[in-house]
């Protein structure tokens, strides 16, 4: 951090967040102000519009650095590279009339939190900014801005129970209310009027203004009207679409903002109360029946099940339980690590059944409010979307800046030209900032967007649904797709294949589904029915599927009734499993579970503690084969566990590890911890689950890589499952070998190890071993030196790699396939690790333990049912993987029309301006109905059509540039550029030595054919000249002469002529001619432009200010066209278009691609020791210290707090 001259004039807000800012703090001075109001008095508002365009300037103009604590205003820059200022009014809150009816306020247990630390004595104030709707206050401690609207995260969780389990007082409650502000996710409609100021002020309706009243100056009045009314309509356009998602936004939330809910007040007792009264650290108490909830909770009694399907698009009901009271000095967060969010209930969620302890009603304290909540940082995602760093748009940028240079140079030759020519001084100005209107398209903004709105169309018709739309060109350079895999890749609902029980540490036969006679009643069969998260929800059982195929496999049915009294638990409210009609013979009436250990990622694992009516009580795990060993005393646990899983998963399987024990009498089923519960376990068996491939995914795959776009699977499931998936998707071809990569910690010292071994085919009688024979080594060898290896690793693994042997993760992220084990967190990681190799990342998931990585992928597809998953910018109502391709065709074909249309608005405005400052050389101009026809007629017509041409159906092996500034394309406008201006020269110039022409008299062409004089004629033609007297009566009169005809009618159809050459077919787009609007719009402007040529109406001739020219003068001004058009279209073809050509120029001039991943991969191509097969290596012993993420997500409900790579 810099010291700047004022002290603490700089912080940091949010540090770590993704929402991270610097903030200055700055004090407003009263001379600096003033000076400022007659700078927009004298500037007539210039000066206020430059300010409100850059807010940066206004700060610094009007106010004096100064510290923040002292500071009045202050100014906010983004870190991220757009660095984007803002200006923000500091507040100060009183709080002097609630602390004056006690004077001992804030209480003792209140010293240590924001609420005490942010007010100012003797004046009893607060001092407050809101930015992006989060409320921060001045801590007078730490000096520094924090959040309110959240509990602190200090707290423990004995902290929680204790401080907050008796509810708050009501004076607590005013006075974090009076802070917080209400928890409401306010998004008021904006008004129209303001919605249209915002709009006009933009830059580009400023500069169509300016052009505006220059045009009016000069008489343009018919093209003036006409640009007015087209601005006009797209200001209206913009602004309903804008006042449509604001309302769209508004009905999204305002139905959580105020429900009625019950808190617990301390001394008070219950009350009933709004849902914006409530503040942090109040006491929820959660009713029976369905509850939206209005805020974010931590459930500190009882267990819910909770739909989260708004949040995150998954349908699947969620379990929470309570936090539990460990008393030690961690932060709750960091005690319940990743699986935090099971004790949480987020705001926008609705809860749809309770479960109450013993001690009666399921209580939860509030723990974010208002716009804090997982829905507010949605709701928020939507309102300040992050600025898409695309290269297009700051190349376009940089275009601009050239083409106002460009017309710099036009302003200084008109300024010389018509100064020689003794014209008026305000005429001459007139007519050089006319050059700048000419030279800069103020249409090439919208024309860039054309293209990306038609293909949002597309999308939408193909149930690919876009809640960021920039994103779209993105995906035409995506060149690495993650895939998860179940429910992606492979069918969501598995089928139960067979059970393989263990008894005495010994497998026994395999028991198929659903062949088989059924299972007899013992552990295993209790843990098929009990060891799972279901609810009776709407008359069906609702869960996750592997959950329903194991519970529906026992034919047992779930009892509906909502409480049971259980024997020694006191009254509590739990679930009972009873024999289905269909089910054998059982010794039991039913077994009621008592609660649960909900499924966590992290662990891999769930359990459940549940009781037989009238019996003991027992504890039930499944989970990760691996993990459910782990937790089992070794003597259960069969020898050949290993070798039998690798049977299994290599084929494909999905396998889930069962285990139990009984429970010691007499103890209550809460009081026990989950560490208790999962530990001296009995091995019961591996449950073993058909996971079928959908029938999408191996062509999808199999068309990727033939495109050579790298798919990359990212999974939860067991590694060897994984990989078998990944040889039968097509991802891992046949031939290629796979090499498993591992990585582990080295117990009681800081260092790791890491190993190399080849993952070999599975044969029935020797379990992967590995083949050390030297013909096989050399053949490997001989596989792995052609680049046809893949790594294969654990999320175990690559967390350790990241931490401990950084240097290598590129390498093996180069050829890295399979990642399975991998947890939310470190799935987002992945991805950014790839971005960090300059690949762009696609990333396909479910939506909900994705949701991480599909926000932080370039375009992150959801398979949700939901129109617009929030979990990630793109969402796919077809639940399959077909979505990619499409994604990738049409991102491309939007991609090269951005590009097509900028060439084609960046020719059309040089052609223009060198037409116009051709005929300025003789002091003349285009016509009013000239401009007007090229502009409306021809470019606004071509600018709306040529976007039309859908993506090409087949994915070639290469992407389109994904700059601007690429030789190709600057190539490309240079030379068309050069043809149009020497067709225009020569016409010009040409049409001056024809025998024909006459200066003064603009009748000699068809007069000299006619043989006829007529005296009004020669009228006409001195009042042309007249012009220059400043005499001139007629408008139309002004701008008649042969080179005026001759370099419009040249400059109109050539246009057209760039239109043509410069719509792109194949290889990203479809071919020209299946664009038949476009076609036929080209066809009929042609047609008029050449009715003009050739046809001799003298009310049109007069109208559009051409003159009557030899009919062999026409001619050869289509034959002029014709070889433009000719040259043009060959140049495109052989040199622009020519992909072998550009790959050998590169290759003459030995140019190396930017991209890190490209250079990586040459450098080990050549390196012979890569990849070290069968080696262990040792990192050093000190690690790369992994910093605890506590939240930089950008939606809390997917918070991953473990260690970020």
């Amino acid at each position: 951090m810099e010291e700047n001259p004022a002290k603490n004039h700089y912080a940091q807000l949010n540090q770590g967040e993704e929402n991270e800012m610097e903030i200055f703090g700055y004090k407003t001075q009263g001379c600096r102000k003033a000076l400022c109001i007659a700078g927009y008095i004298l500037s007539c508002g210039a000066l206020l519009l430059l300010f409100y365009w850059k807010p940066e300037w206004d700060v610094w103009a009007n106010c004096i650095p100064c510290s923040l604590e002292e500071a009045d205003i202050v100014l906010l820059r983004t870190t991220d590279e757009f660095r984007i200022y803002s200006r923000k009014t500091v507040t100060w809150i009183s709080v002097s009339a609630l602390i004056k009816s006690r004077l001992d306020y804030p209480a003792p247990a209140e010293e240590d939190s924001i609420f005490s630390r942010a007010i100012m004595k003797p004046s009893l104030q607060v001092k407050s900014i809101q930015v992006q709707k989060i409320h921060y206050v001045w801590n007078i401690y730490a000096k520094q801005f924090q959040k309110v609207g959240a509990l602190e995260d200090h707290h423990t969780c004995s902290a929680i129970h204790a401080r907050f389990g008796s509810g708050l007082t009501c004076c607590e409650q005013n006075f974090r209310r009076v802070i917080c502000g209400p928890n409401t996710i306010d998004v008021p409609v904006i008004p129209i009027w303001k919605l249209l100021i915002k709009e006009v002020l933009n830059p580009f309706y400023v500069f169509q203004l300016f052009s505006v009243c220059l045009w009016f100056a000069e008489d343009y009045m018919e093209y003036a009207v006409a640009i007015i009314i087209m601005s006009l309509l797209s200001i209206f356009l913009t602004v309903y679409d804008l006042r449509q998602q604001s309302v769209k936004l508004h009905r999204l939330v305002e139905s959580h903002n105020n429900i009625m809910v019950t808190v617990y007040r301390n001394k008070e007792g219950f009350q009933e109360l709004e849902s914006h009264h409530l503040v942090p650290g109040d006491m929820l108490v959660l009713k029976e029946g369905k509850t939206l909830l209005p805020c974010d909770a931590i459930l500190i009694s009882g267990q819910c099940v909770v739909n989260e399907s708004m949040l995150t698009g998954e349908s699947i009901p969620v379990t929470k339980t309570q936090l539990p009271q460990a008393d030690n000095s961690k932060p709750w967060r960091m005690h319940c690590a990743e699986d935090y969010k099971k004790h949480v209930l987020f705001c926008g969620t609705e809860v749809i059944q309770t479960k109450a302890d013993d001690r009666g009603v399921v209580k939860a304290v509030v723990l974010r409010t208002g716009f804090n909540t997982a829905k507010g940082d949605l709701v928020r995602s939507i309102l300040y979307p992050k600025p898409m760093n695309f290269k297009l748009y700051r190349d376009a940028l940089r275009f601009l800046m050239c083409l106002i240079a460009f017309a710099g140079i036009g302003m200084i030759y008109t300024v010389c030209v018509f100064a020689l020519n003794g014209e008026e001084a305000g005429e001459v100005v007139k007519k050089a900032l006319d050059v700048v209107t000419i030279a800069v398209p103020p249409a090439l903004p919208a024309a860039l967007t054309t293209g990306i709105i038609y293909t949002q169309r597309r999308l939408k018709k193909k149930g690919i649904f876009c809640i960021s739309p920039q994103r779209i060109n993105m995906c035409g350079q995506l060149n690495l797709v993650c895939f998860d895999k179940t429910g992606t890749l492979t069918e969501d609902g598995l089928d139960l294949w067979g059970l393989l029980p263990s008894e005495r540490n010994c497998f026994q036969d395999v028991h198929n589904f659903p062949v088989d006679q059924s299972l007899p009643w013992g552990p295993v069969f209790r843990a098929m029915v009990v060891c799972h998260s279901l609810i009776v929800w709407e008359g069906k059982i609702q869960g996750d599927p592997l959950d329903v195929k194991m519970f529906e496999a026992t034919n047992w049915v779930i009892d509906d009734c909502s409480g049971h009294h259980v024997e020694g638990q006191g009254s509590t409210y739990a679930t009972v499993v009873r024999p289905g009609p269909k089910a054998s013979s059982v010794p039991v009436e039913g077994v009621t579970i008592l609660h649960q250990f909900p499924f966590s990622s992290a662990l891999q694992r769930m359990s459940v503690i549940a009781q037989e009516i009238g019996g003991e009580q027992q504890v039930f795990t499944k989970g990760a084969p691996e993990t459910v060993a782990m937790l089992c005393r070794a003597e259960t646990v069969p020898l050949n566990f290993e070798s039998k899983l690798l049977l299994y998963t290599a084929q494909g399987f999905r396998v889930i590890g069962l285990a139990w024990k009984s429970l010691q009498a007499g103890k209550q089923s809460t009081d026990v911890t989950r560490e208790e519960a999962e530990s001296d376990l009995t091995f019961l068996g591996l449950l073993i689950m058909e996971n079928r491939l959908k029938k999408e995914t191996k062509p999808v795959l199999e068309e990727l890589s033939a495109a050579h776009i790298r798919s990359v699977m990212v999974t939860g499931d067991n590694i060897q499952t994984a990989v078998t998936v990944a040889k039968n998707a097509g991802m891992i071809p046949p031939t290629d070998r796979v090499i498993l990569v591992e990585a582990n910690k080295i117990p009681g010292s800081f260092s790791a190890s890491i190993t190399w071994k080849l993952l070999e085919e599975n044969k029935p009688k020797d379990y992967g071993s590995l083949e050390d024979h030297s013909h096989t080594e050399r053949r490997i060898r001989l596989a792995l030196g052609s680049s046809q290896y893949h790594f294969a690793m654990s999320g175990k693994s690559y967390q350790i790699i990241g931490q401990h042997f950084r240097h290598l993760l590129p390498k093996l992220l180069m050829n890295g396939t399979v990642f399975a084990r991998m947890s939310p967190g470190q799935k987002s990681s992945l991805v950014e690790e790839f971005q960090k190799l300059n690949y762009f990342v696609g990333m396909c998931g479910d939506g909900a333990n994705d949701c991480g990585a599909l926000k932080v992928a370039h375009a992150g597809i959801s398979l949700s049912e939901q129109e617009a998953s929030v979990a990630s910018p793109f969402t796919s109502q077809t639940p399959s993987i077909a979505c990619v391709p499409e994604l990738i065709r049409e991102g491309r074909a939007a991609l090269v029309t951005s590009f097509c249309m900028f060439k084609y608005m960046a020719l059309y405005s040089t052609i223009q301006y060198l037409g116009v400052l051709l005929l300025y050389w003789q002091i003349n101009s285009f016509g009013n109905y000239q401009f007007l026809f090229q502009d409306l007629a021809i470019t606004t017509v071509i600018g709306v059509t040529m976007s039309f041409t859908g993506a090409y159906p087949k994915l070639v092996p290469y992407r389109p540039p994904s700059q601007l500034i690429s030789p190709p394309l600057l190539l490309s406008v240079v030379l068309n550029i050069l043809f149009s201006l020497s067709m225009q020269i020569f016409g010009f110039v040409v049409v001056q030595e024809q025998p024909w022409y006459s200066k003064t008299d603009i009748h000699s062409a068809c007069l000299s054919e006619n043989k006829s004089v007529e005296n009004s004629s020669f009228t006409s033609s001195l009042e042309l000249h007249g012009m220059r007297d400043g005499a001139l009566e007629e408008t139309d009169n002004g701008y008649k002469s042969y080179e005026n005809t001759t370099v419009w009618l040249l400059s109109t159809i050539n246009c057209l002529i760039v239109a043509l050459v410069f719509s792109k077919g194949k290889p990203f787009r479809q071919p020209i001619y299946k664009n038949y609007v476009f076609v036929l719009v080209l066809v009929g402007q042609l047609g008029i432009c050449l009715f003009l040529v050739f046809a001799d109406i003298d009310d049109l001739y007069s109208k559009m200010d051409l003159v009557c020219t030899p009919t062999t003068w026409r001619i050869s001004m289509v034959i002029m066209l014709a070889v433009t058009l000719a040259v043009s279209f060959l140049v495109e073809e052989a040199l622009i278009e020519n992909r072998p050509l550009w790959l050998l120029l590169k290759k003459t001039f030995r140019y190396h691609s930017k991209s890190h991943y490209k250079r990586l991969q040459q450098v080990l191509e050549q390196d012979s020791s890569w990849p070290p097969l069968n080696e262990t290596f040792f990192s050093d012993s000190v690690a790369i210290s992994v910093q605890e993420n506590m939240g930089g997500h950008s939606n809390p409900t997917f918070d991953s707090n473990e260690d970020t790579l």
